[in-house]
Parts: C-alpha cells; sequence; structure tokens
C-alpha cells in the first residue's frame, strides 16, 4: 500500500518540504516557505519540474505550514489532509537520548525542548513546527529524524573530549556531530554508484550556511567536525567553528559579556560574515573577492584552509582516501570552493578536471586521479520519509 509522506526541515525563517508517494520514493511537490515573519514572505514549490512561487503573509512557522497543506490542496496533489499518512522533521540534536528516529510523544518533544541550548539555531524551530503539524494534520504519524543518529558509531578516542571524565559521564558533554542525513544519503549514493570496494575510506564535505566534514569507512561514520554542538569544526556561514576556548572568558572579563551575548557572537555573527563583513552568503562574498575586496578574499581563503586541515586529518582516520564528496548548496554548486580545496590535496591524490569542476558534474576528477572526487546533491529529506515508512510498516 502507497503512503504520502511529508517531509519537512524547518529553519529559523524557512520550512523546507517535500511530499514522497512511499515506498515508491516517487516526489510529488518539493518546495520552501522563506522569509517567515517578513514582509518578503514567499511559498515557491516545484510540481512536474514546473517552479511556481506565491507571495504570502506568513507570520510565523504556523501559518506557514498552514499555507503549505493549502497549497497541496489546491496543486491537486492531495485532496484532503488525510491522504498525508505521516510527517517526518529533521532536528538537529538529539542528546545522549536518542540513536535513531523516533514517534513524536510529548516527552520526545520536551526533550527537543530541553536540547535547544546545544543547538539554538535548530531545534526550537523543528519544535514549532512539530506543534503546528500536530494541530494541522492530527492524523498524521509524526517521526523525528536525528542529525546526530549517523554519527553513533564513532568510537571512543573521537567522541570523549579531553575534560574532566566525569563531565562525560555525569552530563554527556561529548562529539556528537550533525548533519547526518546528509552524509548518510550521500555515502550510500556513492557506494552504489562507484561499488563498494572503491569507497570503502569516503570524505564526505556537507557544505553551506551550516558546514560538516565526515569521515565514513565502510559505510559507518567515524570521525565527525561539528561536536557537541553545531557550532564546533569548519568556519561556516555565520558561526565561528574551532577555536581557542581561551578567547571566550577573555572577551566576556573584557567586553563585560555575558554567556547568552557571547553564544550569539559565535553563532550569527562570526564565520564567513564575521570575518567579510558582507554576507554569510558565499556567491556574495566570491563576487566582492573578484572585485577585489581583500577581507572577501581572505574569508573564503580561510574557510576552504579549515576544510583542508580536516580532510588532512580524516585521511589520517581512514589510513588513506577512495572517494572525496562534496554535497550541500556551497559543495554542489560553487566550483570555485572546490577548486580552491582540491588545490592543496594532491598529496592525496586529488586531482580534478577543470572543466568537469565548472560544470558540477557527477565526477569531477580525472581518470587518472587515484582519489575519485564526486558532487553528489544531498536528499536528508528522502532520508526522512524512510525513516517515517519505518514505523508506518511496524
Amino acid at each position: 500500500m502507497s503512503n504520502k509522506i511529508l517531509a519537512v526541515n524547518a529553519g529559523s525563517s524557512s520550512i523546507k518540504f517535500k511530499l514522497y508517494l512511499m515506498p515508491e520514493e516517487e516526489l510529488l511537490i518539493s518546495g520552501e516557505a522563506e522569509n517567515i515573519g517578513q514582509s518578503t514572505s514567499q511559498i515557491a514549490y516545484t510540481i512536474n519540474k514546473k517552479r511556481q512561487s506565491e507571495s504570502l503573509p506568513l507570520a510565523d512557522h504556523a501559518s506557514a505550514i498552514e499555507n503549505i497543506i493549502q497549497i497541496l490542496e489546491n496543486s491537486g496533489i492531495i485532496k484532503e489532509k488525510a491522504e498525508i499518512t505521516g510527517v517526518g522533521h529533521r532536528i538537529s540534536h538529539g542528546g545522549n537520548y536518542y540513536t535513531q528516529a523516533v514517534q513524536v510523544d510529548a516527552d520526545v518533544e520536551a526533550k527537543i525542548d530541553e536540547l535547544k541550548v546545544l543547538s539554538p539555531l535548530h531545534n526550537p524551530n523543528g519544535l514549532a513546527g512539530i506543534k503546528a503539524f500536530e494541530k494541522f494534520l492530527p492524523q498524521a504519524l509524526e517521526v523525528v529524524s536525528f542529525d546526530t543518529s549517523f554519527h553513533q558509531t564513532l568510537p571512543e578516542k573521537a567522541f570523549v573530549y579531553a575534560l574532566p571524565y566525569e563531565y562525560y559521564e555525569k552530563y554527556h558533554i561529548r562529539k556528537y556531530g550533525f548533519h547526518g542525513q546528509s552524509h548518510y544519503y550521500v555515502s550510500q549514493e556513492a557506494r552504489r554508484l562507484f561499488g563498494l570496494e572503491n569507497t570503502r575510506k569516503i570524505i564526505s564535505c556537507h557544505l553551506g550556511n551550516g558546514s560538516s566534514i565526515t569521515a565514513i569507512r565502510d559505510g559507518h561514520s567515524i570521525n565527525t567536525s561539528m561536536g557537541f554542538t553545531p557550532l564546533a569544526g569548519v568556519v561556516m556561514g555565520t558561526r565561528s567553528g574551532d577555536i581557542d576556548p581561551e578567547i571566550l572568558p577573555y572577551l566576556e572579563e573584557t567586553l563585560n559579556l555575558d554567556s547568552h551575548q557571547i553564544r550569539d557572537i559565535l553563532n550569527t555573527q562570526s564565520g564567513l560574515y564575521g570575518i567579510s563583513g558582507i554576507s554569510n552568503d558565499v556567491r556574495q562574498i566570491q563576487t566582492a573577492a573578484t572585485q577585489g575586496n581583500q577581507r572577501a578574499q581572505l574569508a573564503l581563503t580561510i574557510f576552504t584552509h579549515s576544510i583542508q586541515q580536516y580532510i588532512g586529518a580524516y585521511a589520517t582516520d581512514l589510513n588513506g582516501l577512495d572517494t572525496l564528496i562534496f554535497t550541500a548548496g556551497i559543495g554542489e554548486h560553487s566550483a570555485t570552493v572546490r577548486e580552491m580545496i582540491c588545490r592543496q590535496l594532491g598529496y592525496l591524490g586529488v586531482q580534478i578536471d577543470p572543466d568537469k569542476n565548472a560544470h558540477d558534474e557527477l565526477v569531477i576528477s580525472r581518470p587518472d586521479s587515484p582519489v575519485k572526487v564526486a558532487v553528489i546533491p544531498t536528499n536528508e529529506e528522502l532520508v526522512i520519509a524512510r525513516d517515517v515508512m519505518k514505523f508506518i510498516n511496524n
């Protein structure tokens, strides 16, 4: 029996959605509500490869979800709400509570809310989406898919911090990792496309406004750049990535800041935006860099250098490298960033073809490159839809 499953990814001012016919995995509609809470709010969507958009007043996430459901009905994709049998939500942080997807109940909601301090840019919005769908689609089974689940295979040497061990035992302070659905999906696609023997040692680069690098051995995550929170790792759009921890008390004492202000600086004022002073959008920074803006050039150099460092470290973890994957908004669409990263990886056997790279081809490495370099579009929503089906089939 076929089911219509809605996969949802709620951000601070946006909601991405895809409706699938499952288990056929047929995509019926995909879209996003953008600029929620602003005068420029809209919903754009694609049906049968035809792109449409509507400017709508979207005061909050609940209003956006109500309008998304209305669009599904008006378009004929569904005749009534009851046709949607399941809704899957991407939630950033599952903490020490969840190692796999779970069905939503009051306890799950309470724990997502509790963990918002560890993922302030994501968990609150994900929870808002869950509550809105409870209101508008009360008959649908709701399932949560956690970013952190894929990284439960990390060895202790990768996830235990060099803090007093009791902090790990009592407070579960450890590396959790994020973007799990994305890293899982693209690594599985690579194994399907290129064969298991050619993809035993994968490094996956999820590069977007939030970015993370993951080392994957035989399909399992063994190290990843994000940590206890999504703030750690490489330089990101507005997030600092790794910094000397002593900077934090220094800023607090010197500028008389509290922990909430420090958290805001690290999450929303840093990264590419903080360095460039222009934007967190790589496209705008690249344009400024080509026009000679030195801070924009510096931002791109620091960003790509931080990624190169993690690739080198994870090649050590893997004891080699078979396949290097680029995915997500920047990874899939910025040939400039990919070239900047790969130009320093010749020692690993990475050799890319400039023409293939410029055209965002699936394989951008040269035929004689010892390491295959691939651009694989991510599909976190399909992973989420599959998670929902596991509960429907049980």
